[in-house]
């Protein structure tokens, strides 16, 4: 509808001689008596056309040209806001596409023939799943679902890091705890993972091994052995929440020299070098990142040896663009906020479209019970995890409360609050809306003999209350909402908008009598509310939850 509106005054534009390239925007405005939706065209080309604005805005409303029975008034308000109302007939005709297209209603095809890849959780093999890690997976996983809903193909990846420093760590964790299990007395660093995951590794060791890696020079069996096991702690989390992963890229790849001798950490050196951006001082190697204006270099290569986290970053990002993506979509917690840049930067001097580069930085969360924190820290073994949360609230309000707020915004999860069986719970309110609208279609065919039926939509015309048309409009406002929240790289759009739908539909329950009307006017709000149903559906597929038939 809003795509109608707009074309329609591009059309009126050129009728009036105006040439521009500045883009066509449609609101809903903040009063209903201000009309169903506005557009500030004549204010934003008031300057560039060298006119008043109210009086451009006159100009263009003489050369509209709308389909008959689609507006039925257009008016100027304010300093040049051109406001349209809408005839019922048109709303109602428009909300029979949602019935029609069922399932499919708010699926496109603007990234048909497109790959885009979203990487998400990518969580060190070091422990199990904190609630931190389980929001930017929740997160990554309905970007995931929006882009597939914009018609592009999406593959969802996880960065395994089973390279570095920490993997090391868990190592040597796991091998103290192992020495410990064979009798021996060992002092374990406070630095090292102390949580009891780290002793059930160790026993699963002594198992399969008795007291024979005693004397392994190597930690090999250790890492390999400690891996396994978080690993599939990790991924046994993830599908409790319904996240998947289509492929695993293993950081140690970017380690290994190819057919060229060279490995893809060794290759993003030289290319760097190449172009000017390297330097060497201190005993280490540099991104020269004060010649982009910073105050300082970035290790790439410590002193050590070791590559820094930036290194195997940007080779990672350039094997996703020679395996053909067009969007790259990065989901980072807070902790990559400085690091990330730097990463875009290098691949954009290594010559590939680093705009198509999109990151979604989620914030901290802070878990609360009785209004109490629970503190968290892996390392420490007291960490708060994500498997604990999904036993006490249970899959669908632990991703929703993930993703209800911006993913800019530190997150605090009431942990009471999600357990509610009342309105406060956002998801309860939600489902309770679908649940209810289920009963309400259950009653009407046992009371009825209701069953829809694509012959009988055009009903919907008998509609024309404000709680009827109100809902009926943001029905449609789907397929807007989704472009929206996946530009944005932001779900918690589909979460309020979602709401809105709930609320609405409540307030036409409340206000609109239906198994009690007669029987075209009946039937006609059943409609509505199979639309209303259709929406919340669609909705919750894209948020990963449930849609209960009976609460």
């Amino acid at each position: 509808m809003q795509e109608y509106l707009i074309d329609v005054i591009q059309k009126g534009l050129k009728a009036v001689g105006i040439e521009t390239s500045t883009p066509v925007t449609i609101e809903k405005p903040a009063r209903k008596e201000f009309g169903d939706f506005s557009t500030n065209i004549a204010l934003v080309l008031a300057g560039e056309c060298k006119t008043n604005p109210r009086k451009l805005a006159q100009e263009l409303i003489s050369h509209l040209s709308f389909r008959p029975g689609t507006v039925g008034k257009t008016e100027i308000a304010g300093p040049g806001f051109i406001n349209f109302h809408l005839t019922p007939s048109f709303i109602m005709q428009s909300l029979e596409q949602v019935i029609r297209e069922g399932e499919s209603f708010g699926r496109m095809c603007s990234g048909k023939g497109q790959k885009a890849i979203v990487e998400y959780v990518s969580a060190n093999p070091t422990g199990p799943l904190t609630i931190g890690r389980g929001r930017g997976g929740v997160l990554g996983d309905c970007i995931a679902n929006l882009y597939e809903a914009l018609g592009y193909d999406v593959t969802r990846e996880y960065y395994f890091n089973d390279a570095g420093r920490q993997m090391k760590i868990l190592a040597e964790s796991v091998r103290l705890r192992y020495l410990e299990r064979c009798g021996d007395t060992v002092e374990f660093p406070d630095t090292h993972y102390q949580g009891p995951y780290i002793r059930d590794i160790a026993e699963k060791l002594y198992e399969h091994h008795g007291d024979a890696l005693k004397e392994h020079e190597t930690l090999d069996e250790f890492k390999q052995t400690a891996e396994q096991f978080i690993f599939a702690s990790i991924k046994n989390t993830l599908h409790r929440l319904n996240i998947h992963h289509d492929s695993f890229f293993n950081e140690h790849k970017l380690y290994q020299p190819g057919e060229n001798g060279k490995s893809a950490n060794d290759e993003v050196i030289e290319a760097l070098k190449e172009k000017g951006f390297i330097s060497e001082y201190d005993g280490a190697v540099w991104f020269s990142t004060t010649k982009l204006g910073q105050e300082k270099d970035k290790v790439l290569i410590k002193s050590s040896g070791e590559p820094s986290y930036r290194l195997p970053d940007i080779a990672y990002h350039v094997t996703k663009f020679e395996r053909g993506f067009s969007d790259i979509v990065n989901v980072f917690g807070a902790d990559h906020i400085d690091e990330y840049p730097d990463v875009v930067e290098a691949v954009r001097i290594l010559g590939y479209e680093a705009e198509n580069i999109k990151v979604a930085i989620n914030q901290f969360v802070t878990t609360t019970v009785n209004g109490e924190t629970v503190k968290m820290s892996t390392r420490k073994g007291n960490a708060d995890l994500l498997d604990d949360l999904i036993d006490d609230v249970g899959a669908d309000a632990t991703r929703l409360f993930f993703i209800m707020r911006s993913k800019d915004s530190h997150l605090n999860f009431d942990v009471e609050l999600a357990k509610k069986q009342s309105r406060d719970n956002p998801v309860f309110y939600l489902q309770y809306a679908h649940a209810r609208i289920c009963s309400l279609l259950k009653m009407a065919e046992r009371e009825t003999d209701f069953i829809a039926s694509s012959a009988e939509t055009g009903l919907l015309q008998n509609l024309e209350s404000p709680h009827e048309l109100q809902l009926s409009l943001a029905l449609q406002e789907l397929p807007e909402v989704i472009q929206t929240a996946a530009r944005l790289l932001e779900p918690q759009k589909m979460v309020d908008y979602l709401h809105t739908i709930a609320e609405l539909f409540h307030r036409f329950y409340q206000e609109c009598p239906i198994l009690k009307s007669d029987e075209e006017l009946r039937k006609a709000r059943l409609y509505l509310a199979l639309a209303t149903r259709q929406v919340l559906q669609n909705g919750f597929r894209i948020l990963g939850i449930t849609a209960p038939e009976a609460m």
